[in-house]
């Protein structure tokens, strides 16, 4: 599924929830320019997915057309098989990751993240001999019914691997690891 993909079914989601919606959430929720979500909103009228109405006072209204509910349908169904290839990528990499860590001797790990993928981390050091130490990131309050931590808390605790779930702020991640006097040889990203 493509990012193009990605974005009609948003925009499909949307109209079929909000008729009324406005081209400026629209805009906000996906993350672009307002003149962008025009030219996306009228490509999904000339394929026919969406009709757009004006009503009083210079209001326009969005209607899914039967065919538009077909797409949404089509584009609901690759998300889903698109989301599952990703899950099982992930469980494998984490599969990967965890095991060259026990097979390094490490035995206690700590998890710097909160997002999906810190969870399916959590599952997988589960599913092996490692123990989770704790979570630490940013963010105070609690993760999984654990506590989370700041970063800098890290270096007073007894580990043997920091694992990085995130992909995208991974370097981001390490450099703030490093800084707060986690050895770089603990760190591990996927």
């Amino acid at each position: 599924m493509d990012i193009q993909d990605q974005r009609d079914l948003q925009l499909l989601n949307e109209v079929e929830q909000n008729a009324a919606v406005t081209q400026r959430s629209l805009a906000k929720k996906l993350g672009v320019a307002l003149g962008l979500t025009n030219l996306y909103l009228k490509r999904l009228a000339r394929k026919g997915h969406i009709k757009i109405t004006t009503i009083p006072r210079n209001r326009i209204k969005y209607l899914l057309t039967p065919r538009g509910m077909t797409e949404k349908t089509r584009l609901t169904y690759l998300y889903l098989q698109y989301s599952l290839s990703y899950y099982r990528d992930m469980r494998q990499r984490l599969k990967v990751v965890l095991t060259g860590l026990a097979r390094a001797g490490a035995k206690r790990i700590a998890i710097c993240g909160t997002g999906e993928l810190a969870e399916l981390a959590y599952i997988s050091l589960r599913e092996m001999d490692l123990t989770l130490v704790g979570f630490v990131d940013g963010d105070q309050g609690t993760f999984l019914s654990y506590p989370l931590w700041p970063i800098e808390a890290l270096p007073n605790w007894e580990f043997d691997a920091v694992l990085i779930a995130d992909l995208e702020e991974a370097k981001k991640i390490q450099a703030r690891l490093i800084h707060a006097g986690v050895p770089r040889e603990k760190i591990t990203t996927l």
